[in-house]
C-alpha cells in the first residue's frame, strides 16, 4: 500500500501541483465537465443542502448555485494540491489580509486568540499563509486521515510556512503547553460532530443543525477573545482574508453566545455568495437528540 501511496503522490499529485497557474485552471475547466455532466460527483447530496438550505429560491436558482459550486470546487481541488509544491513568493502574491489590525492589537495587549472560520473559499491557502500574515504563532487544528502516508504529506505542506499542525486529539495539551506563548488557534466551526450529544443546536441555513463547542469552549475556560475569519475570493486563484471580532470578553457571554455569533457570521457569508461552501459535505447526517435543551447544557457547564 506505501508502494501505491507513493506512486500516487510522486507520479499524480506533484506532476498536477507543479503545473502553471493557467493550466491548472484549464484542467479544472475540464474536470467541471466530468464531475458535473459526466459522472454527477455526490450531486444529489450538493443540490439536497442547497434545496433545504435556500427553500425560498426556485428550483432553477439552485440549480445555478449548483453549477457555480462545481466550478469553484474543481479550481479549490486543483488549488489545494498546488500548495504541496507553492512557494513562499506565490503564497504572498496570492494571499492578502484586509485588516491586520483588528488582532495585531490582542498581540500588543498580550493576550492570545481564538479563530473561528468554516470550509468557505480556500482554506487551504489560508492554512500555508496565515502564519507570515499574523503575529500570534499560528496553530491548526486537523482530524489525522486514515491514511498515514497521507496525512504525513498534508500536515508537512499545511505547516511548511509556519502554522503549527495539532491533532483534534491534543487541543488541550497544546493550549496549556502554548500558556505562556501569544497563539491564535483556528477552529472549523462548520464541521458534522462526531456526538450529537456533546455539541451546540441551533438553526443554521435554515435546519437544526449541531455546531462544535470547540471555540467557545476554549475561549471560555483561558479567557481568550474570539475572531471570526472571512476568506474571500478577489479573483480565480486570489484571496484576502479578515478577521471580525466576535467577542474579546468571553467570560461576560451567555453559554452558546459567541458559538452563535460566529456561526451566524459565517451563514452570512454563504448566503452572500453560496457558491463558496462546501456543499459536497454530509452536513446534515445528525438529528438533533431528544430532550437536548439549552439552558440544561448551559447549567452543566456551570456545574463543571
Amino acid at each position: 500500500m506505501n508502494i501505491v501511496n507513493r506512486l500516487l503522490y510522486y507520479l499524480v499529485i506533484l506532476p498536477i501541483s507543479s503545473l502553471p497557474f493557467p493550466v491548472l485552471y484549464a484542467l479544472s475547466d475540464f474536470l467541471y465537465v466530468i464531475f458535473y455532466h459526466v459522472t454527477g460527483y455526490r450531486k444529489k447530496v450538493i443540490l439536497g443542502n442547497i434545496q433545504r438550505s435556500f427553500p425560498e429560491k426556485t428550483e432553477k436558482e439552485h440549480i445555478v448555485i449548483c453549477k457555480k459550486f462545481y466550478h469553484h470546487f474543481c479550481d479549490l481541488t486543483l488549488e489545494s494540491l498546488k500548495t504541496f509544491t507553492i512557494s513562499e513568493k506565490q503564497v504572498a502574491k496570492r494571499v492578502i489580509f484586509k485588516n491586520p489590525e483588528l488582532i495585531d492589537k490582542y498581540y500588543e495587549q498580550g493576550r492570545s486568540v481564538i479563530i473561528a472560520g468554516g470550509h468557505y473559499n480556500n482554506w487551504e491557502i489560508f492554512a500555508v499563509a496565515v502564519d507570515a500574515l499574523i503575529k500570534h504563532k499560528a496553530i491548526g487544528i486537523y482530524k489525522p486521515l486514515s491514511n498515514k502516508y497521507f496525512d504525513e504529506k498534508m500536515r508537512n505542506t499545511r505547516s511548511k510556512y509556519g502554522l503549527y499542525m495539532i491533532s483534534t486529539r491534543d487541543v488541550k495539551k497544546v493550549f496549556d503547553e502554548e500558556i505562556n506563548n501569544l497563539t491564535a488557534t483556528i477552529f472549523a466551526i462548520d464541521q458534522s460532530p462526531s456526538n450529537p450529544d456533546n455539541c451546540y443546536w441551533m438553526e443554521f441555513l435554515n435546519q437544526e443543525t449541531g455546531v462544535l463547542f470547540g471555540a467557545e469552549k476554549y475561549a471560555r475556560e483561558y479567557n481568550y477573545p474570539v475572531v471570526y475569519g472571512r476568506i474571500n475570493k478577489e479573483k480565480r486563484g486570489h484571496y484576502s482574508f479578515e478577521f471580525f471580532e466576535v467577542t474579546d470578553k468571553p467570560l461576560e457571554t451567555a453559554y452558546g453566545e459567541i458559538t452563535e455569533k460566529a456561526t451566524k457570521m459565517l451563514e452570512q457569508d454563504i448566503r452572500n455568495q453560496p457558491e463558496y461552501w462546501l456543499w459536497s459535505h454530509r452536513r446534515w447526517k445528525h438529528k438533533k437528540p431528544a430532550g437536548w435543551n439549552k439552558e440544561t447544557k448551559a447549567k452543566e457547564l456551570q456545574n463543571r
